[in-house]
């Protein structure tokens, strides 16, 4: 089987190419711990943080997705997204997120690496 390749101009090439970019200045909170989880984001552009009480956890580049977690199981918010330089961002919601995995199973591996590594990370806590 021939390795699938999860880079992250291979990610946001998997994404439809009528997806609507949402700009996040450097500063901006993207999303909220405690708030409802509609969205989660690709960005295309820039830097955000993933914060946890107000300490950042996590920096995620151009690529790289933030708030998969609280789509994928319908739970609040468990950290804040905020933007730490100037951001294009794509969001995604549930249907397209459901759309994605269907069609592009490589979609689904992806979230599901990012996922494990986020977890390995936090239990080891680094």
């Amino acid at each position: 089987m021939p390795a699938i390749d999860l880079s992250p101009s291979a990610l946001i090439a998997l994404l439809p190419s009528d997806a609507s970019l949402v700009p996040a200045a450097a500063g901006k909170i993207i999303f909220a711990k405690g708030e409802p989880g509609d969205l989660m984001y690709v960005i295309v552009e820039g830097e955000a943080q993933i914060v946890i009480d107000g300490k950042p956890v996590e920096t995620v580049r151009s690529g790289g997705i933030l708030g998969e977690m609280a789509l994928i199981d319908s739970s609040p918010r468990s950290a804040s997204g905020i933007a730490k330089t100037q951001c294009l961002l794509i969001p995604i919601d549930e249907k397209r997120f459901g759309d994605l995995v269907a069609c592009r199973p490589e979609f689904a591996l992806h979230v599901m690496r990012v996922l494990a590594d986020r977890l390995r990370r936090m239990n080891s806590g680094r």
